[in-house]
């Protein structure tokens, strides 16, 4: 046992994510390696609605944020149609009664989800396809959106989720190369969950209700064929998993409610798990100096730094803290510090390797709220509210704004960096900020 802790610390010194891609690129949910980091020097810092504005596009409706690869950007989109008369949701249960989640709605209406590519140089619509048409499965928050999950490509096809309505594989010019997927219920709330990418697989956090049918679930990205499916005791779930390497293998960390859990990302196998958030699993996991972080914002607030790889049940908790998140957005680790954010963009910057406080209530300077995920680029994290400004926090132990940049349309999303542009999606136009 002192051996294999020997070896496997030594390991997860290194722990990184595991897709190398060009830092040109923004190819999945919070960028490259999942964690809203972008290592481009000439990012612009600066803009407004008619400042540095290279173009921008109206679209529909989705809280999707933006990728890019090359010349690309790719986004989901809802229409919400006419009710459909008798449709209802699927039926959840809780402590053995139907249950109705208040915030349920948009179950009964026709919807129609689209995947849409645009041309970054011109700022036009390159194609856009119908993946589904029809009633849904279940419903959604009245906040959310069935166009919730960020779509994800390897350069070659671009994978976009719709939940219980399917996974669509299109080639770059807007051909459907496969579909699949199951229906699932997800207590009337929608799915927040995004898909990620490893070897040839496109991978899935599929949690649902009370956890009796909760999945992780791994199709060929070249086919589509399902290629394994690991069950899970874990309830229903928004958050997107991240890829680390540690002893020897690519792990998938999944967050969660009762547990937090690693699987080996080529099997599905699980190779460890320790206690859960205990509370709604929604932000994504932070992965850097030899750690998985997992938070949480409601009922509870929750922070646990996790050791990966194979460690012994002592060791895998490093450190934790039990304030500062909010509920939605996820948070950002950027070089030695963790930054947590409220809904209401208060921070805390805990040291990211002792989890030591550095600072906390820092304040944007106007009453704000936030729901899409910080970004950070060339010494700056960049935190766009709902009112569409983006506050440009100063990285480092000392909460300074060093400027405030707005577009001036509501933001639900979180955006994307790449080739010397920021890609913000607003309630009614994408924005290209840049040259």
């Amino acid at each position: 046992m002192h051996r294999s802790y020997f070896v496997s610390s030594v390991l997860t010194l290194a722990v990184a994510a595991t897709v190398s891609l060009s830092a040109d690129n923004w190819p999945q949910w919070r960028g490259p390696n999942g964690q809203g980091v972008s290592s481009e020097k000439e990012l612009p810092t600066e803009w407004g609605t008619d400042k540095n504005v290279a173009w921008k596009l109206p679209l529909d409706s989705g809280h999707s944020s933006p990728i890019i690869w090359g010349d690309r950007a790719f986004l989901t989109s809802v229409i919400e149609g006419e009710p459909i008369p008798g449709q209802k949701a699927a039926i959840h249960m809780m402590d053995g009664k139907e249950y109705v989640h208040p915030d349920s709605v948009m179950a009964d209406r026709k919807h129609t989800f689209k995947v849409v590519a645009v041309d970054t140089k011109t700022g036009k619509v390159a194609w856009e396809q119908v993946a589904y048409e029809g009633a849904v499965y279940d419903a959604r928050h009245r906040q959310s959106s069935f166009a919730g999950p960020t779509a994800v490509t390897d350069g070659k096809l671009v994978f976009a989720y719709f939940g219980p309505e399917g996974l669509y594989a299109y080639d770059f010019h807007g051909k459907l190369a496969w579909k699949a997927g199951d229906k699932f219920k997800t207590l009337g709330l929608g799915t927040g969950t995004s898909p990620v990418l490893h070897d040839n697989l496109v991978i899935i956090q599929r949690d649902e209700d009370n956890g009796d049918e909760s999945v992780v679930v791994a199709y060929d990205k070249a086919t589509g064929k399902e290629v394994w499916k690991t069950p899970r005791k874990v309830q229903v779930s928004w958050s997107t998993p991240v890829l680390v390497e540690a002893s020897g293998r690519t792990e998938l960390v999944t967050n969660g409610n009762e547990a937090i859990i690693a699987y080996d990302a080529k099997t599905g196998k699980e190779v460890w798990q320790t206690k859960g958030i205990d509370s709604n699993a929604i932000h994504t996991p932070l992965v850097g100096k030899g750690l998985v972080i997992v938070t949480a914002g409601f009922p509870a607030k929750r922070i646990i730094a996790i050791r990966p790889g194979d460690q012994p049940a002592d060791k895998r908790i490093a450190w934790e803290y039990t304030k500062g998140t909010g509920y939605v957005l996820s948070n950002i680790l950027y070089g030695d510090f963790v930054y947590l954010s409220t809904d209401n963009g208060i921070l805390t910057c805990l040291d990211a390797t002792t989890g030591e406080v550095k600072y906390e209530g820092g304040r944007p300077p106007k009453p704000s709220r936030f729901v899409g995920s910080a970004v950070a680029y060339n010494g700056l994290i960049a935190m766009t509210s709902e009112d569409g400004e983006t506050f440009m926090l100063k990285a480092g132990p000392k909460h300074e704004i060093v400027r405030v940049n707005t577009i001036d349309e509501p933001v639900f999303t979180s955006a994307a960096l790449a080739n010397g542009r920021v890609y913000i999606r607003g309630t009614k136009h994408l924005w290209a900020i840049g040259k």
